[in-house]
């Protein structure tokens, strides 16, 4: 018997190391394909939730805008759609968080230096304050790309209802000064559909390549691009 087995140890070996091929192999197809969620106004915190979506369960989708970038132009939803991007809310003289949440889309911007199908979009919430010359003058010192970020001023009002009904990112107003909007340090990932598939903590740089892995897989997900593309992994 031994001079059998010595006679087929490498055909063992080599069975054996495709047996062991296989069975991973077939683990690996029964194994779901993760997906990102879709978020829905009832599964965000009510508090940055206008009172009138708090309940909706399905097909909640970013509104329509129409605002000024840094090179004084006008951006609209349109200059999203079919695009992946990220969206955040700050204000150019904030003394806390904003200049962290900044320099970490800097960091993701020079992360997807590879993806022009990935966009970043920042809306301020104190456009009394930031217009478009110090929205470019803040653009500049940070490095931002004006191809594919912008940084968004306009009517206050129509900023506060689109942070509270499209992204969900904002508490009801405060005392009615130029800095009573309060707002979140998330990022919010958005898709082609315009559905949120994601909120960050846009001042957690150590994420910042989990963000970009997120975007890659929307990227390459055929539900969510109009293009010929694949699954990609979430992580």
């Amino acid at each position: 018997m031994w001079t059998f087995f010595r006679r087929y140890k490498r055909f063992f070996w080599v069975m054996g190391i495709l047996s062991t091929a296989i069975v991973l192999l077939f683990f690996r197809a029964l194994k779901p394909a993760p997906v990102l969620p879709i978020y829905q106004p009832v599964m965000v915190d009510p508090v940055l939730v206008d009172e009138s979506i708090q309940y909706v369960k399905k097909y909640h989708r970013i509104g329509a805008f129409s605002f000024t970038n840094q090179n004084n132009e006008n951006i609209t939803h349109k200059d999203y759609d079919g695009y992946i991007y990220v969206a955040d809310f700050f204000f150019t003289t904030c003394p806390s968080i904003c200049p962290i949440m900044t320099d970490n889309m800097v960091y993701l911007q020079s992360l997807l230096a590879a993806y022009p199908d990935v966009k970043l979009l920042s809306f301020s919430v104190t456009p009394n304050i930031d217009n478009p010359a110090v929205l470019k003058q803040y653009a500049v010192e940070k490095g931002v790309d004006d191809r594919r970020w912008n940084m968004l001023t306009g009517n206050k009002k129509d900023i506060y209802e689109l942070a509270r009904k499209s992204y969900l990112v904002v508490q009801e107003d405060g005392n009615g000064d130029e800095h009573d909007m309060i707002h979140t340090e998330n990022f919010v990932l958005i898709d082609t559909k315009r559905r949120i598939r994601g909120y960050y903590d846009g001042t957690d740089n150590t994420r910042t390549e989990s963000r970009k892995s997120h975007y890659k897989y929307l990227q390459h997900h055929s539900l969510s691009l109009n293009l010929n593309h694949h699954n990609f992994l979430f992580l």
